[in-house]
């Protein structure tokens, strides 16, 4: 039976860096779980690739038809925008391993669903001082930088990600990202170990 790898960690923490790595991991044959957003696209990113983007009445017809396994609302300052892992027919455990990434709700939200044997946290950490560089960075070369929301997003982590939040989700094993190639290479010794 495969396993749901559930990528997460504050933002600015290289997270979407591992993701793609992780990806090219021949050894592991993950696939991938592509999430449901209802916020806008930004520079670079690709529909159906790094997420698929809907409106929110789209969202509210995926919930109806029972098919979110879990949803997340955030309070920007450009509105609410919601995140979830849709039951869309991609997703299935019984033939490999799936890597995606989440917040630690939807860790605790797709572990409830799946079974605590089938997910498995990887969670991410960065030196605030470096993340907040790495995300003012990623900001600035955006059409349009929204860094009002980009503070707000810094400032939730404090309480998404709580020493509290995290021992409650009982995860224990934490990744340091300071070099991502060394990053990559002990996340994928330890998804190995989880399979052997």
């Amino acid at each position: 039976m495969g396993k749901l790898y559930c990528l997460m960690g504050k933002s600015s923490t290289g997270k979407d860096s591992i993701y793609r790595l992780l990806l090219q991991q021949q050894m592991l044959n993950l696939g991938t779980v592509v999430p449901y957003t209802t916020r806008p696209i930004r520079a670079g990113e690709t529909e159906g690739e790094n997420y698929h983007f809907i409106s929110d009445e789209e969202m509210k017809d995926l919930q109806r038809q029972g098919m979110v396994i879990e949803l997340r609302a955030y309070h920007t300052v450009h509105g609410i925008w919601k995140y979830a892992t849709v039951q869309d027919g991609r997703l299935d455990l019984s033939g490999r391993d799936y890597l995606v990434i989440g917040t630690l709700d939807a860790y605790e939200q797709i572990r409830e669903y799946f079974g605590k044997n089938r997910v498995i946290p990887i969670y991410i950490e960065v030196e605030d001082g470096l993340r907040l560089q790495r995300a003012l960075e990623r900001e600035r070369q955006q059409a349009e930088p929204k860094y009002e929301e980009m503070c707000r997003r810094f400032l939730a982590d404090a309480s998404d990600f709580s020493e509290e939040r995290i021992a409650h989700a009982e995860i224990t094993r934490r990744f340091s990202n300071k070099n991502l190639q060394e990053t990559v290479e002990e996340i994928t010794a330890y998804m190995l170990s989880c399979n052997g």
